[in-house]
Formats: C-alpha cells, structure tokens, sequence
C-alpha cells in the first residue's frame, strides 16, 4: 500500500537536479541518504576506475587508490552541510537562481581519511598558497560559455584543519553516487560548495585560484549593478528554523511545543530566543543538545502555552560563541546567499 505519510524531498529543479530535504518533517537530526538534499551544477558525471592524484607543488607527487585510502588512518564527524542559497526564497528584493527555503541543509555522520594525512605524505613545498579540488562533474557555464569542471581551493590552513576530510562514507555506510562516490571533501563550518563531491584531482598551487566557482560564483555581491565591495563566500552563518508549527498552519487554544534547529560556522550555538508576539517580548528556548566540540546543529524546543484565539507571528534568533546572532534583515547580496535573518512563522489559533 502506498504510504501517504513518508516525507519526500521537494524539487526545485531536474536538469540539474536540486532538490530540499523535507526538513520540517524529520524527527532525527540525522538524515537518512535517500532525504539528504540534492544540490548539482550539471548532470551527474560518469565514472569508471578511481585513483585520486595529488600533483603541484609537492614534494612527493601521488597517485591513490581507493584501496590504500581505506588503509588510511580515518575519522568520523558529525557535520552539517548548508547550499550557500539556503533560504534565498526569502530574500527581498527576490533574487534570480534556485528558491531554496529552508532545506538545503542536512547532516549526518562523514567517515574518510584528513586531508592533512594525504598532503604529509605529498609533502606541501614552502611556496604553497592553496590546494584546489576538482570534481568529475562538468558542463556548459553561460559566463563566460565555455566547459568547466566544478573545481574549488581552500586556503592552506584550512585544507590541513584535522578535521577537514576525504571522506568515502556517510552514516557508515558508502557514500550515495549522488552525493560524491567514491570519494567527496567535507569542510566543517564552511558552506557546502567547499565540499567538493566526486572528487578526481588535488592539486597543490603556490598562487590564488580563479576558477568560476570561486571567482564568480559563492562571492558576495552588496551591489545589484556593479561588484564593488564583493568578498567570498565561506563560513556559515549564524541561523536557525522553526520545524514545528508550519508557516500558515491553523491550530487550536491549549499546550504547544515549538521545535527547530540552529546552527553555525563559527564555535557553537550558546542560545536560541523566541517570541511569540511578533518580537515585542523574547524569551529562552531549551537546547536539547550541546555540542560544543561538533560541527552540528543544536536542537530546541519551547512549551507555548496559547490562552486566546487569533493569529500569531513567532521569530527565532540564535546566538554563537562568537556573539553573532541573527539580524532582523540579511545581508542582501545578488546571488542570494547566505540568508540567516531572524526565522518567522504565522500561525492562526482557532
């Protein structure tokens, strides 16, 4: 029998597929495979045999099996990955590109090998500046048009965080092909385009890279007609979402619990407050979990106890260890990314 009651990922689009993880839905905060949400830039690629290569400029040029990489000394993290254009549904002026709501996050465990270990045996040279990752998808780009590779850099103290990974499974088991098999970069607390998936070279480069995800893509543009004051795309903005209850959704006069999540790309969540009376007062939710060694999202919650009929606006604003809380407005840039303002829901109360 059909069952009506299973949560589906919701599409945005098929050619690329992208597609949201029903994140309102979910009572776990790990997500199984089938639900961990789709984010592509050109059609899945194709693969036959794997070696990952590590060339530039390194001491020891390499040429990895998938065998001697699960030989490797390995860990497993507890991450959460965020689409830069989480939410850029809600940004004002609206902005052109997919119209992410709330579920272009998801999280769950990433086993694979440090990226440290492999440039240790490689042996970084002095003059080294950034390590560039490129992906085996590919495709047409209109600007300029030409045929590109989804290739990405991270600077050099960020590839050799110990916990920045080649990571080759997720929730213990191979990774999906549709989420980088056999192998894909897990970059905690980065927005998830740093996550390189289907990997198929590392290269070492003692300049900066240019590519167009890097230099035109994932860049912060304040400006609509011109790139003044444009700055890349990196960590993670502080941010939560109300799960329960849904935007629009009628309720009755009694007990409630709110539920939601907050996250962040820098240290830890350390409050989330709410308000039920469209911010005129604010008050403390309950963190349910504090992992302040993670790179998770916190899970919390709030009794609302509703004693009169009508409708209702609720806001959320989350705070991090580094005293970043949400803004009443995000930072409106052109390609619509990184939105964290303060999360709202409407509610009527019959």
């Amino acid at each position: 029998m059909f069952n009506m009651q299973k949560p589906y990922l919701t599409t945005r689009s098929l050619q690329p597929e992208n597609q949201e993880t029903p994140i309102h839905f979910l009572e776990k905060d790990i997500i199984p495979n089938p639900l961990f949400y789709r984010r592509n830039h050109f059609p899945y690629p194709s693969l036959s045999s794997y070696w990952l290569p590590i060339t530039g400029s390194v001491a020891r040029p390499q040429l990895f099996s998938m065998e001697e990489i699960l030989r490797f000394p390995s860990k497993t993290i507890k991450v959460v990955l965020e689409c830069a254009g989480n939410k850029r549904a809600r940004f004002e002026p609206k902005i052109y590109g997919e119209q992410w709501e709330n579920g272009a996050i998801s999280q769950g465990y990433w086993k694979g090998v440090p990226l440290s270990y492999l440039l240790t045996l490689s042996g970084i040279k002095k003059d080294a500046k950034e390590i560039v990752f490129e992906g085996f998808d590919a495709g047409k780009r209109n600007d300029p048009d030409k045929e590109y590779s989804f290739v990405r850099s991270l600077p050099i103290e960020i590839a050799l965080h110990p916990d920045t990974i080649i990571a080759y499974e997720y929730n213990h088991k191979p990774i999906p092909f549709i989420h980088g098999y056999p192998m894909r970069l897990i970059v905690p607390h980065w927005y998830a385009m740093a996550s390189v998936k289907w990997l198929k070279q590392i290269s070492v480069i003692d300049d900066l890279f240019h590519g167009p995800f890097q230099s035109i893509d994932y860049v912060y543009y304040p400006n609509k007609n011109d790139n003044k004051r444009s700055f890349p795309v990196t960590t993670i903005n502080v941010n939560s979402t109300i799960q329960k209850p849904l935007n629009m959704e009628i309720i009755q006069i009694g007990k409630h619990k709110i539920k939601g999540i907050a996250w962040t790309g820098k240290g830890y969540i350390t409050n989330v407050k709410i308000s039920t009376d469209n911010g005129k007062t604010w008050s403390d939710t309950q963190l349910e979990r504090r992992d302040h060694k993670g790179y998770s999202w916190f899970n919390w919650s709030y009794k609302w106890t509703i004693q009169s009929k009508g409708e209702y606006t609720i806001l959320t604003k989350a705070t991090d260890s580094y005293h970043r809380t949400q803004p009443s407005a995000a930072y409106w840039n052109r390609k619509g990314y990184g939105y964290n303002a303060i999360d709202q829901v409407k509610v009527k109360v019959e």
